[in-house]
């Protein structure tokens, strides 16, 4: 009977588990309680204070309702979501032609070493940087408007999009190339039919992917002055105009949904 419970003893399940021993767990989970109180009281939040932020947050969408513009207001809204959709649109081609070349030059498997490391720097250097901060480089360079924005979108496509194409690419088959090159096909006709055949539909569904999402970066980016909807929104925030907020908000949140509902039909397609 000893030796049947000390085996089962021995055989009892545990529950798996990262730390190797119990007070290593408990010093772990310590800090990590000590490090959460410590930082809300470094944020010096008072409950009077808080009590104030919600009753002037309350206050905030009260004025803001109902959503309300004026006939030129209405100019102003239909100019601004025209601009951000041109924007959007005009970015994302940039972006794709651009990164298409970074991306086999970013694809350890078809390009040399040092073409590799070139590749992957500029990915790594085009996915550093928030869209803002992008976006005030590039209103710095050409000025306030469109351009700006334009350029800024067009930059974070090319990380975006040069990096998961690059990876689809390292996973291609290349017995494809293999049999080209083998009937005497050159470097470009190898490319044409032995790889693109294989990722054209990855690239049609990064394309809409990235659309959808150069769509709602096109609405913040003129906060900084860089062209589309987003400056609009914030004049009428400096004005006080929050009813008039309120509807480009509402306009934004709809063009965005729109804009999901359409990408994700094409890509149910594509599939």
């Amino acid at each position: 009977m000893a030796a049947e419970s000390g085996s089962a003893v021995e055989g009892s399940w545990e529950r798996p588990t990262v730390f190797y021993n119990k007070k290593v767990k408990y010093l772990i989970y310590g800090l990590i309680l000590l490090f959460f109180a410590y930082s809300f009281w470094n944020l010096r939040i008072s409950p009077s204070r808080f009590v104030r932020g919600i009753g002037a947050g309350v206050e905030l969408v009260t004025s803001m309702l109902p959503p309300a513009y004026t006939p030129s207001q209405r100019e102003l809204l239909i100019q601004g979501i025209v601009e951000s959709i041109v924007m959007t649109i005009v970015a994302t081609t940039m972006g794709i032609i651009v990164s298409v070349p970074i991306a086999v030059m970013a694809s350890n498997n078809l390009s040399p070493k040092p073409v590799y490391y070139v590749g992957r720097s500029i990915v790594a250097v085009t996915r550093s940087l928030h869209e803002l901060i992008v976006a005030i480089i590039m209103v710095k360079a050409v000025g306030f408007g469109p351009l700006a924005g334009v350029l800024a979108l067009a930059f974070k496509t090319i990380g975006f999009f040069a990096k998961l194409l690059a990876e689809e690419i390292e996973d291609i088959d290349r017995g494809q190339m293999e049999a080209i090159t083998a009937a005497g096909g050159t470097p470009v006709q190898t490319y044409l039919y032995g790889v693109l055949p294989q990722v054209m539909p990855r690239i049609v569904g990064l394309s809409i992917y990235r659309l959808d999402i150069n769509l709602r970066h096109s609405t913040v980016v003129g906060i900084v002055g860089a062209g589309g909807i987003g400056i609009t929104l914030l004049n009428s925030f400096d004005k006080y105009d929050y009813q008039f907020s309120m509807a480009i908000i509402a306009v934004i949140v709809a063009i965005v949904m729109v804009g999901e509902g359409v990408s994700a039909l094409a890509r149910r397609r594509i599939q």
